[in-house]
């Protein structure tokens, strides 16, 4: 692995007037000598501080441990400490020992057939549910669950915060924006999402250091554990192809699906005399993402909210406004000045499916973390983006405990319940536009600025334009590498 000198890593404190203002509270802006230890010393220090923010985030949740989660009170919504994981350890079964996919689901256990989630994550519970110990109360198992989960999911943040601070080598300070992200150790235990955003944070870290098939591993695995990750396959499709490296995409896709399959096929098929056919236990996540109706979060409920209309064909408006999205980032990617960066694209391509998706839950925010913070490592843009969301994650649990209260109303009514929801959708949108702004004029770019090309991009990261469309053919192009950096100008052609 190329080396990188201290004097060679960026510095937030000196480049970012955020980050900067907000070094007083520790000292003051980093001087030059102040990195002893290089990127090792940056990485060690995000993952503590990663740790350490995730236990605040598990202090938070502490008014429910005792009682919000088992009898049915508000107190999980007031005191905004909600968490899938204690409801659904009885919910699904868990506690009775009910293997996922195979085992149905009592009635008196919960109100759905077979466990909704898909099989890695599945896999995920059921590690949990097996340490943890038995005997006592449910309540206690419950509470014993959520934290043997916990501890699981402070292996994926760590490892999340890692593989940031090191897929741009000359960056590893940025790890820090996922770190000390107020949303993420918020929602960090409320579902299992950061098992998914663990293994695509490694994918983002394996093609930035060239390994494709590697890459494509990862991908398989975490689509095996949530949906959004194959998102990432159409960034790569569109930067391979532009820069003429389409077998290093190929090589990612075979691998990607080789890897989905290992893990689904076990579980996928049943056999029996008239033969094998698709598991209804394997299949309910994929038709219980289909079936599910407009929900919490989404701009579909705002619209059914304001319209009266039930939208019976959101699948159908969803699925339309996703692939005219894919095929504008298409355009875009083909069509600037400069190749965009990985982490660019990967980013935009997941908040236009969180965007038009017809639920958002709050964890959701757990997805696009690692992406902003290596598309737009901008303290200022990054917080006004995280400001947004932490108001949604207290106005979605304040609603519901107005609605949930009886006649008493504490919490949120509609309207601030929209505005919650509103602001959490144009903080979102905000992120995108100083992304797209940043491709559309790379000199802004502020990975850039120091003549580099894609720190995350891998084999892509100084490769000429092959294919360009537009008036991008006449713009930016690579001139040479200078001591491993790509160098750019003006020129005729794009290479």
């Amino acid at each position: 692995m190329r080396s990188v000198r201290d004097d060679q890593l960026v510095r937030p404190t000196v480049e970012d007037e955020v980050a900067a203002a907000g070094s007083e509270l520790v000292g003051g802006p980093a001087g030059r000598r102040a990195l002893p230890g290089g990127w090792r010393n940056a990485v060690r220090i995000v993952a503590l501080v990663m740790i350490g923010m995730f236990a605040l985030g598990m202090a938070q949740k502490a008014p429910c441990y005792d009682h919000g989660w088992f009898f049915g009170a508000t107190t999980q919504y007031t005191h905004a400490c909600y968490s899938d994981i204690p409801h659904l350890f009885a919910g699904r079964g868990f506690d009775q020992g009910l293997i996922p996919y195979l085992d149905r689901i009592p009635r008196s256990a919960g109100d759905i057939d077979f466990l909704e989630y898909p099989v890695l994550t599945g896999l995920f519970m059921e590690v949990a549910a097996l340490i943890t110990p038995g005997g006592g109360s449910i309540q206690h198992r419950e509470q014993l669950n959520w934290f043997a989960n916990a501890g699981m999911l402070l292996v994926c943040a760590v490892v999340i915060a890692v593989c940031v601070a090191r897929t741009h080598r000359r960056r590893p300070w940025d790890g820090l924006l996922v770190a000390l992200a107020p949303a993420f150790a918020l929602t960090a235990t409320i579902n299992w999402d950061l098992f998914a955003v663990a293994l695509t944070a490694a994918a983002m870290y394996a093609w930035s250091r060239g390994r494709p098939v590697a890459t494509g591993v990862l991908i398989g695995l975490a689509a095996a554990a949530k949906l959004y990750p194959v998102l990432l396959l159409w960034p790569l499709l569109l930067l391979c192809w532009r820069a003429g490296r389409t077998r290093a995409f190929l090589q990612s896709l075979g691998a990607a699906a080789g890897a989905w399959l290992v893990v689904n096929l076990p579980v996928m098929f049943v056999f029996d005399s008239s033969g094998p056919h698709i598991r209804e236990g394997w299949a309910k996540f994929y038709t219980f993402s289909q079936e599910r109706p407009v929900d919490y979060g989404s701009l579909w409920l705002l619209i059914s909210q304001k319209t009266g209309d039930p939208l019976a064909d959101v699948n159908t408006y969803a699925t339309a406004l996703m692939a005219l999205g894919a095929l504008a980032l298409g355009a875009l990617c083909l069509c600037a000045p400069r190749r965009p960066r990985f982490a660019q694209l990967a980013f935009l391509v997941v908040a236009l499916f969180v965007l038009t998706n017809k639920v958002y839950s709050p964890q959701y925010v757990l997805w696009l973390v690692p992406l902003a913070a290596l598309a737009r490592p901008k303290w200022r843009d990054f917080l006004v983006w995280q400001a947004c969301e932490v108001l949604y994650f207290l106005g979605i649990w304040f609603y519901l405990a107005y609605i949930g209260d009886g006649d008493k109303h504490q919490g949120l009514p509609l309207e601030g319940y929209q505005l919650a929801l509103v602001l959490h959708l144009l903080g979102t949108l905000y992120l995108c536009a100083v992304v797209v702004r940043d491709i559309l004029a790379p000199e802004r770019d502020v990975v850039r600025r120091d003549g580099s090309d894609d720190p995350s991009g891998g084999l892509l990261d100084g490769a000429p334009d092959i294919r360009v469309l537009g008036p991008a053919r006449r713009r930016y192009r690579p001139v040479e590498r200078v001591e491993g950096r790509v160098q750019w100008g003006t020129g005729s052609g794009g290479a």
